[in-house]
Parts: C-alpha cells; structure tokens; sequence
C-alpha cells in the first residue's frame, strides 16, 4: 500500500492543477480528473444508500462490492496506463444482475426514478454512472483507456436499475410507472 495522507491540504492545487497517480500534473478540469472525478461521485452515491439501515442485506452486500470496484476504477482512470479492472469485475456484475433480475416481473412500461427514498437513490446513482461512462468514453477519444472501463461502468448502470426496482419493492412494494395518460 503506498503513502498515506498525513497532511490533507497541500495547496499544490492552488494554481489549478491536480496531480495524478503517476506525479503528473494536470488542469483540474481535463477529461482524465472529469472521468475519475465522475467515478467517485458515483461511488458517493452509492454510499447514501448503504447510510441507510434498511438496505435489504444482499443489496448492501452487492453494492459494498461494488464501491471497492469504483476505487479500482477510480485508481485505474488515474493513473495513465495503469489496469486494475478486470473481466472478472464484469463477470461478477452480470452475475449478480441476473441473480436480482430473476424474481422481478417482466418490464411493460417504462419506470419513474422513485418508488422510495432507497430506490429514487439507487436510480440517481445509476444516472451518474451513466454521466461517468460518457466520461470515460471522452477520455478514451483522447487517451487510451482499457475497454474495461466502460463495460463495467455500463453494466452497473444496469444493475443499479434492477436494484432500484428491488428497493422499491422493499421499501414500498411498488415501483413509480410511466403513464402519460394518468
């Protein structure tokens, strides 16, 4: 594990730049610090859900996982050329979204983000995996990025949907439909 921060600020940013994982720096506002920064946006977001007592345990259990995954990400996008990622991050994803997919009915219509303080979290959280994708995809126009990335990113945006619809049945048995014509 390497140095532990000791000092919190270092007024090193002052000039507008930030430093990454390698000891380069860059603009605080490059595509590289958006796409990380997005990343742990996300992962704060997916903590607000764990804050709450209520989290079904396989739900808490998935989405700490998870969290871990997005400092790797975080890490990873941080650090140019550096891999943490793996297929075996996705593997688990789409194994644990079918696991939770199963007992849900079939979707017929579209879903409103609600259905519950848990669930309209979880499908904010899904929204800003979404903005941290298109971040990634930015950054990969540019830069190399691993194709990794942007897989993993797109399959939580996915779970976090079926996620949202689970909490919505835990915490209010139903979920918020779409219906124009209510």
């Amino acid at each position: 594990m390497g140095n532990r921060l000791s000092k919190i600020y270092t007024r090193t940013g002052d000039d507008g730049t930030t430093g990454l994982g390698d000891g380069s720096r860059v603009a605080k506002d490059s595509v590289r610090v958006e796409a990380y920064g997005t990343v742990d946006e996300a992962n704060s977001a997916i903590g607000i859900i764990l804050a709450a007592d209520s989290v079904p345990d396989d739900v808490r259990k998935c989405l700490t996982e998870v969290q871990h995954d997005l400092f790797e990400l975080g890490g990873e996008l941080c650090i140019p050329g550096h891999s943490a990622v793996t297929q075996d991050f996705i593997d688990r994803l789409e194994s644990d979204l079918d696991g939770f997919n199963e007992d849900l009915p079939t979707l017929k219509e579209f879903i409103l983000p609600g259905g519950g303080p848990l669930a309209a979290a979880c499908h904010l959280a899904r929204t800003i995996v979404r903005r941290s994708e298109r971040r990634v995809g930015t950054l990969a126009g540019v830069e190399d990025v691993r194709p990794e990335a942007g897989k993993y990113l797109n399959r939580l945006s996915d779970l976090l949907f079926v996620l949202a619809r689970v909490l919505a049945r835990a915490e209010s048995g139903q979920e918020v439909l779409w219906n124009r014509d209510r």
